[in-house]
């Protein structure tokens, strides 16, 4: 067969498998390419890791409650505190009521919206209730006993604490009762008892049973009591036989150590 009627016929069929350009005027041998040993790869360099969010509400509100040697001094540092966001929302900061030379320390969870306006815990029904409960075995924020909460700052709609919430103010809530200096501490309701107590149990399995408090300020372990809150006993009245007993282990309690 003719040299050029071959090349014709091999030009044709790569004209007709597609092939429409020349790549390169000097053949590549695929074969001897493939040979050669490959380029060493390099190391990629590795990302930056993200950086972590420095945990400074936590330390910083530690460091100021233990810079604090009296409430005033405490409740001014809460005041100017910068650290949660909840208090930019809140109207005040609901620091404490009552005696501060008290026996019996009481501590709720947050303040609601008339706490929040008046700037003192326990103002509304609840608190209402709460003083008549006081009353039943002979006590009172007028003479001898203390009022305080886990948070000092409203949540919107009154909703429940996040444990984020909960933990930044713990600090603020270890100063207070080292500078109260209570011989009992009363929590009322689950959330009071849960942080306080640092027990996931509910109220119904934690009240009526006692248990103690220990912080490096105080200079003994203070006898903790847990009860229903106040505002669980206006929507369930049938619960507050329960919580005459815990009151009266409470007078007991104190009536012992005077």
């Amino acid at each position: 067969m003719p040299l050029d009627l071959a090349l014709d016929d091999l030009l044709r069929w790569y004209l007709d498998a597609g092939v429409d350009e020349a790549i390169g005027e000097v053949p590549v041998d695929r074969f001897a390419a493939s040979a050669k040993p490959a380029p060493p790869i390099r190391p990629q360099a590795q990302a930056a890791e993200p950086a972590r969010p420095a945990e400074v509400i936590h330390g910083t509100a530690a460091h100021i409650a233990a810079g604090c040697a009296s409430l005033d001094e405490l409740r001014a540092a809460m005041e100017g505190f910068d650290g949660l966001a909840l208090k930019r929302t809140a109207h005040a900061t609901v620091f404490g009521d009552g005696n501060p030379e008290a026996t019996l320390m009481l501590i709720g969870e947050a303040p609601g919206q008339e706490e929040d306006r008046a700037g003192r815990p326990f103002v509304g029904k609840s608190g209402q209730l709460l003083d008549r409960m006081l009353a039943s075995i002979g006590f009172s924020r007028d003479n001898n006993a203390y009022i305080t909460n886990v948070l000092p700052w409203r949540p919107l709609e009154n909703r429940k604490p996040s444990p984020d919430e909960v933990a930044v103010c713990l600090p603020f809530l270890a100063r207070h009762i080292e500078l109260v200096d209570p011989q009992v501490i009363l929590l009322l309701g689950g959330a009071a008892a849960s942080a306080i107590l640092a027990r996931s149990e509910g109220i119904n399995r934690l009240r009526g049973h006692w248990g103690e408090y220990n912080s490096p300020g105080l200079p003994r372990p203070v006898p903790v009591l847990a009860t229903f809150h106040p505002a669980y006993l206006l929507r369930t009245p049938e619960a507050k036989r329960g919580v005459w007993r815990d009151l009266l282990m409470v007078k007991r309690r104190l009536a012992a150590h005077p």
